[in-house]
Formats: C-alpha cells, sequence, structure tokens
C-alpha cells in the first residue's frame, strides 16, 4: 500500500509514540492526518494535520469521529494506558478496568466504528499498537498484560471479518518504548522514531504482524522454542521480588 496520498488517523496522538506516528506519516507524504487525542487544548493544526478530541472510551465520541474522519484510508490505534500493577496485589481492581476499557473495549469500539470507513474508502488499513506482552504474562504488571493479550486476540478477530473487504489489518509487538508512559522504569528501551518507521513499513509492504524491536524478535522466539521455560522465569522474578519485600 502506497501511503502517499492517503489519509490517517492516529489516537492518543498528543505525545509519545503517537506523536511520532503523526510526523512519520507526515514525512511519508500523507495528504490529511487526523491527530486524536483525549486533550488537544493547545494543539496546532495546519493544513495536514488535524487535532481531533477523542476518547477511545467514550461511544459518543468514537462514532462522532468516525462521522467526522470519513475519508481515513489508515487507522493507528495507538492509545492505550499501563498502570504496571499485578493481578491480585494491586489495592482496588480500578486499575485493571481502566486498561480493560481503553487497550480492549476502545480499541474494539475504534475497529467497529472505523470498519465501513475502510470499507468505502477501499479498504486501506488498521493497525493495533499491541505489545510483546501480549504473548505472555509479566506478574508485576499482570492486569495491563492481560488487557494487552485481550487485545492481540481481538486483532486477530478484526482480521477474520474484515479480510474480505480489502482491510489490511496489522498487530505491532514491541518492548518498552522511550515515552512518558515508561519514564519510570529502567530497562533497555526503544526509540519511537524506530518503531514508527518500522510500522510504516509493514503498511507499504502489507505485513499483518510486526515484531517491532529486538525485544519482540528475542520473546517471540524464546516463546516458540518452549512457552513453559518462559514462564518458569516469570515465576523466578516474582517470587524474587516478594522475597524482597
Amino acid at each position: 500500500m502506497k501511503i502517499k496520498g492517503l489519509t490517517a488517523l492516529v489516537t492518543g496522538a498528543n505525545r509519545g509514540l503517537g506523536r511520532t506516528f503523526v510526523q512519520a506519516l507526515r514525512d511519508a507524504g500523507c495528504t490529511k492526518i487526523y491527530a486524536a487525542a483525549r486533550t488537544i487544548e493547545g494543539a496546532a493544526g495546519d493544513v495536514v494535520v488535524e487535532p481531533v478530541q477523542l476518547d477511545i472510551t467514550k461511544i459518543e465520541q468514537v462514532s462522532t469521529a468516525a462521522t467526522r474522519c470519513h475519508d481515513v484510508n489508515i487507522l493507528i490505534n495507538n492509545a492505550g494506558v499501563a498502570r504496571f500493577v499485578p493481578a491480585l496485589g494491586a489495592p482496588t481492581m480500578d486499575d485493571a478496568r481502566l486498561e480493560i476499557e481503553t487497550n480492549y473495549l476502545g480499541t474494539l469500539a475504534m475497529c467497529r466504528a472505523f470498519a465501513p470507513v475502510l470499507k468505502r474508502n477501499g479498504g486501506g488499513a488498521l493497525v493495533n499498537m499491541l505489545s510483546v506482552v501480549s504473548f505472555f504474562n509479566a506478574p508485576t504488571q499482570g492486569s495491563y498484560c492481560a488487557s494487552k493479550a485481550a487485545e492481540w486476540s481481538l486483532t486477530k478477530a478484526v482480521r477474520f471479518e474484515l479480510r474480505a473487504q480489502g482491510t489490511l489489518v496489522i498487530g505491532v509487538y514491541a518492548g518498552y518504548i522511550d515515552t512518558d508512559m515508561t519514564a519510570g522504569l529502567m530497562a533497555p528501551k526503544s526509540s519511537p522514531a524506530d518503531i514508527a518507521a518500522r510500522v510504516l513499513e509493514g503498511i507499504a509492504s502489507g505485513t499483518e504482524d510486526i515484531l517491532a524491536d529486538e525485544r519482540s524478535h528475542a520473546v517471540f522466539s524464546e516463546l516458540r522454542k518452549d512457552d513453559r521455560a518462559f514462564d518458569a522465569n516469570m515465576q523466578k522474578i516474582w517470587d524474587s521480588r516478594q522475597d524482597s519485600h
């Protein structure tokens, strides 16, 4: 798919990876980019980039966006939240609910609303920004991992349903990315620019699953060999954390 001349919508576009996606799409020649975010106060629009206020957990806002952004060819579902809490050790279920409502249900709402838009515009591409933890559960962020596993399964479901209308459905998998979301984590991180570049390459080449960094390649390879050994290592990490408390 040639990106030049197309219209794109990016959710979570006001910072981090979302903002990088907007710039990458501009550089690739998109003629219009809807930069969607919950907060757009102070966001500057121009002839190419049009700010759109959108909270993907609000069905009425999603519906309004689909009507307004009726010319979209590329949808990048980038908006997401991560609370980095364990499934049982979190003080309440509030974080788990937020992660499911945003990462899974919010993404589902966007897919449902924009599938007809993409169909009318020739099929296009739908990109879900997932995570390497879609493949496994890291217990210190257990509920986030569960929400991303659900989003991974959702991506497959959407792919099955939209193949007949010619929509390319892409899942993107990456480890930690150097954004505000991971600012407090001391771990190797990929640059947002590298991730965005690989995603645009995947759109252009028609790749359905993009392992966007070294971490995703390594994890995927290890899990294919022996997922039980991988989970055993996750157990050790969790146990060592418990022993230190």
